[in-house]
């Protein structure tokens, strides 16, 4: 463990001056202090003191409504502060963006707030901080990522290859083998995760794999518009979604273009928004367990802050089928 002396001896400073700035003192210019929490980061420097003080996480979010009960984020910050407040942890909610992320390294940022771990929800593999994470040693849980090689950090999320097989058996069932998917663009590693469940998915029950039935696109109302019609002219008969809203986008979409739900088109989402059981068709979606995984966003923290290492949880997966899937259209 790196120690005080360490830090002075990198930067070619006192102890004492060190310790000032580690704690904040008001005579320590910001240069220096800087100066020393980027040293102290880079040694792997606990501050057992500020620790003591107060025990604290926190809760990083970007690209993520949590605000209010009808949002994704909602339930798994609900189900992580179930887990750790009742173990006397202060867990402070963080929106984080890009411009957030280029100001401030990550390790730099949670030793000058005191914080001894996180939760991040949202990052994108463009992110700045995912890359500071193949090489971090602050313990950390994300949510829908994954790091390789760091036992610092874990991972937590629902099972995309369960949850995709289970949407495919039931198209399946109902006559469908032209199943095509929409999706954002492959810069998270959860959309490239569901990417590869429906290839594989496919594959599993032995229905052609197309490209011309894949549609991948930034902007969610102009995805739909383009891909809905070429899908049809396809001869897809059902269209898988990598998310909840994309899904919804669709079911208007084919709604003004007079398509029907899910007589001429079977339309199935991913996440189980609570928006999604009063949709018109109601929406057949893929269930994540949003204060389960808050939960075991917890339980994995906690047991990286015991030095036990673990990789990715994948919580199981459940289909709920609701009315915008039904038989394939002769």
């Amino acid at each position: 463990m790196a120690t005080i002396n360490d830090i002075a001896e990198k930067l070619g400073i006192s102890k004492s001056t060190v310790s000032k700035g580690l704690n904040n003192a008001r005579d320590v210019s910001e240069e220096m202090r800087k100066k020393i929490l980027e040293a102290a980061v880079e040694l792997g420097y606990v501050n057992r003191r500020q620790q003591k003080e107060r025990k604290a996480l926190c809760i990083l979010v970007e690209n993520m409504d949590f605000q209010t009960p009808n949002q994704f984020g909602h339930d798994i910050v609900l189900g992580f502060k179930q887990m750790a407040e009742p173990e006397g942890w202060t867990v402070d909610i963080i929106p984080i963006d890009m411009e957030f992320q280029r100001g401030i390294p990550y390790g730099v940022f949670m030793m000058e707030h005191g914080y001894q771990a996180s939760f991040i929800l949202g990052l994108t593999l463009l992110d700045p901080w995912i890359h500071e994470l193949r090489t971090s040693r602050v313990p950390t849980v994300l949510y829908d990522n994954y790091v390789k090689e760091n036992p610092c950090i874990a991972s937590v999320g629902c099972d995309s290859q369960e949850g995709f097989e289970l949407a495919v058996k039931h198209l399946t069932s109902l006559g469908h083998k032209k199943i095509g998917l929409i999706s954002g663009p492959l810069e998270s590693y959860i959309l490239k995760a569901r990417y590869n469940a429906y290839l594989n998915a496919m594959d599993k029950f032995n229905l052609e794999i197309n490209e011309n039935y894949i549609g991948l696109g930034y902007y969610v109302n102009d995805s739909t518009r383009k891909y809905i019609p070429k899908l049809l002219d396809e001869g897809v008969t059902a269209i898988l979604f990598s998310h909840d809203i994309r899904a919804i986008s669709a079911i208007t979409e084919c709604k003004d273009r007079g398509i029907r739900v899910p007589e001429d088109i079977s339309i199935v989402g991913f996440d189980d928004l609570p928006m999604t059981a009063y949709t018109l068709p109601s929406l057949t979606t893929i269930r994540q367990n949003r204060t389960g995984i808050g939960k075991c966003g917890y339980y994995a923290l906690s047991c990286l802050l015991n030095q036990v290492s673990i990789g990715s949880i994948l919580l199981r997966a459940t289909l709920i089928v609701r009315n915008s899937t039904g038989p394939a259209p002769q």
